[in-house]
């Protein structure tokens, strides 16, 4: 089967197209730094053809949870490192989900810093913060000045990811309603300058940003997640030809640099739009289908099989199997995962679900 064969990102050799997820799980401390129960959490997935970070911050402005990790002190770099030595010592490989928050946090989450996003719009809800629930503030409006610091920001972090963390590669956050995304929804992004309102326009900051990134690192280990018409945290994408005109734009335009990936999050990933983009990308495009509904061992071979995408991005089974590529490929019973656990702190439902024979130290 597809699922279990080989597969070439960039500079990476897959042994399996099963791809981890970047999985929020808040287990750093208030300091974002990686600790042991970070480093044995990946490490008991090393087996997974790619894990993909938990999505890190490149600047303190750019946290959006408490107990989120970061890619910005020499503390937080060492810890990745104690991560990433310990993947590839048990043979595995992963890479940096780089991710700013943009409007979607709060001072009380990320230390007081000011709140940024492409305009003034601020998410209609409340966040969770180290001093309990808060509404979202309005965010301050990066001026045309600012941007090219926010591009410096990933650059950076990308860079001291793979050469100081020990990552494989980096994947740049462009979904789910953070910074980047946000540029892209015409309701996050009401600018009037070159960065807003034609969907080329709305485009272009996330085209100048990965460019830069791909420059610095090498474009073969910098990946890129997108989730098109996902509609959440209020970067909504409702218009159906403004969608493809904005997502058609950002692909054309990167398809050129040969980014290692595309990763995309999709409802309907066999839909016109994101075989449209998978065409037009022209290079491996992995497939995550699994946001309001938990895709499964058959679903992940079908996708595969039918050549939907390349690569499957699984979460909340990769959550709570260690082994799951072994699972999935022998057609083994799974452990099943506890939401309850996903966000909490300590070795429960994070290093405790055990392996197909029993032992934590079977893989």
């Amino acid at each position: 089967m597809k699922l279990f064969s080989p597969l070439t990102l960039g500079t990476l050799e897959l042994p399996n197209r099963v791809v981890m997820a970047p999985l929020t799980r808040v287990r750093s401390g208030d300091a974002g730094i990686p600790g042991d129960l970070v480093v044995e959490h990946y490490r008991q997935r090393a087996s997974l053809g790619l894990i993909v970070s938990e999505g890190t911050y490149p600047s303190h402005a750019g946290q959006g949870f408490p107990g989120q990790p970061g890619l910005v002190e020499d503390e937080q770099l060492a810890g990745w490192k104690r991560v990433t030595d310990a993947v590839h010592a048990d043979g595995g490989r992963i890479v940096a989900q780089v991710m700013h928050a943009g409007r979607v946090t709060h001072p009380d989450t990320n230390g007081g810093y000011e709140v940024v996003a492409p305009s003034a719009v601020a998410i209609d809800g409340v966040t969770r913060t180290s001093t309990g629930k808060q509404p979202y503030p309005v965010p301050h409006a990066l001026t045309t000045e600012e941007l090219p610091g926010i591009i410096e920001e990933f650059v950076t972090a990308s860079r001291k990811a793979i050469d100081v963390a020990g990552f494989d590669g980096v994947e740049l956050h462009g979904a789910n309603g953070y910074l980047l995304h946000e540029f892209l929804s015409p309701e996050s992004n009401q600018r009037e300058d070159a960065y807003g309102g034609s969907p080329e326009k709305r485009a272009q900051f996330l085209i100048e940003l990965v460019t830069a990134v791909a420059a610095e690192v090498g474009a073969e280990k910098v990946g890129l997640r997108i989730s098109p018409a996902h509609n959440i945290q209020d970067a909504l994408e409702t218009e159906a030809a403004d969608v493809h005109a904005t997502y058609g734009t950002l692909v054309d335009a990167l398809a050129p640099l040969k980014l290692a990936y595309l990763s995309v999050l999709h409802a309907d990933p066999t839909g016109d739009l994101v075989q449209d983009l998978r065409t037009r990308f022209g290079g491996p495009v992995l497939i995550n289908s699994g946001f309001g509904v938990i895709t499964n061992r058959d679903e992940a071979i079908a996708i595969l099989e039918d050549g939907v995408g390349d690569a499957v991005v699984v979460g909340r089974p990769a959550i709570a199997n260690p082994d799951l590529a072994r699972r999935w490929q022998e057609n083994l019973p799974e452990n099943e995962p506890n939401p309850a656990t996903f966000y909490s702190t300590g070795a429960e439902g994070y290093t405790d679900y055990p392996f197909y024979d029993g032992s934590l130290n079977a893989g």
